[in-house]
């Protein structure tokens, strides 16, 4: 069976949380639940190295302003960690070349890191956290349960994780476009008063 279901579902969660998904994966292939997991990613070291890596994204991705920063440092890190896992997926599966799985990997990795630090810039705007922590439990738990099922009905997880990546790109569109409707009346209101300012009385 083709691995390029699998391979888009853990590019879509990588530009989630690429931690969750390198652990979840080596954990599913170490514990012998998938055979589909190549063994780089069920070494010890990459285990132990992406459960620290978890947790400090655990934490800083619940804290306002924090979780932005934290995005905007892993605009590179998530896409190259989608690509690598595809990668991997792929020359494990034999079903799909390194590089066009790279290529899933990376792009739809990309892809949903967009949405996930769009909405997060504008989650940000409010001006208490239980919204942060809220928006990343369900980010959490949102990357695990796909995976998970990934694991063992690909296909239906990849239809999943195609339908919330597209529903998240059109929320980020419909934000930015209300970004810039209220930076625009505020522009043109500040104009507003310099001019009532500047008349005679």
């Amino acid at each position: 069976m083709s691995v390029l279901p699998l391979v888009f579902t853990s590019g879509w969660a990588s530009g989630v949380n690429a931690y969750a998904v390198v652990l979840l994966l080596g954990v599913f292939g170490a514990t012998g639940l998938s055979d589909d997991v190549p063994e780089t990613l069920q070494r010890p070291e990459v285990l132990v190295v992406a459960g620290l890596l978890f947790l400090c994204e655990a934490v800083a991705d619940k804290i306002p302003y924090v979780d932005s920063a934290w995005d905007a440092v892993h605009t590179v890190i998530r896409p190259v960690a989608g690509a690598w896992v595809g990668a991997l997926l792929a020359g494990q599966s034999g079903s799909l070349s390194d590089v066009a799985a790279a290529l899933i990997g990376g792009s739809t990795a990309l892809a949903s890191h967009t949405v996930k630090a769009g909405t997060r810039m504008a989650v940000n705007t409010s001006p208490e956290p239980f919204s942060n922590i809220a928006l990343s439990l369900a980010e959490d738990l949102g990357v695990a349960g796909i995976v998970t099922f990934a694991i063992f009905h690909p296909t239906a997880a990849a239809i999943i994780a195609a339908v919330l990546l597209l529903a998240g790109l059109l929320v980020v569109y419909l934000l930015i476009s209300r970004i810039r409707r209220f930076r625009r009346r505020r522009a043109q209101r500040r104009e507003e008063r310099q001019l009532a300012a500047r008349r005679p009385t």
